[in-house]
């Protein structure tokens, strides 16, 4: 039994770090979406109109708020996983 929650435990590893690449790399767009709408100048922008500025504001705002998700779908599943391998290996050390 130790030997499969071993396994299992290094397989959860491996899908927590595959998560946290892809977080990192949403973040990486969020961070660089922000940089360009730092550089849009105050005064007098020409981006196509209020419309233009609406659409582009959503856009990275939607993207902020996508990375916020991952990270907290990415910080539930690492406490439900924790959870059933704490629970197993109490189960198992009662045995």
């Amino acid at each position: 039994m130790q030997h499969l929650v071993t396994e299992i435990m290094a397989h959860l590893s491996h899908s927590h770090s595959q998560m946290a690449r892809i977080v990192e790399s949403k973040r990486d767009v969020a961070v660089r979406m922000a940089e360009v709408v730092k550089a849009i100048p105050d005064q007098q922008p020409n981006f196509g109109g209020t419309e233009g500025l609406l659409s582009n504001s959503q856009a990275v705002l939607g993207s902020v708020v996508s990375y916020l998700n991952s990270i907290a779908d990415l910080e539930e599943t690492l406490a439900s996983q924790l959870t059933f391998m704490l629970r197993e290996l109490s189960a198992e050390d009662e045995e």
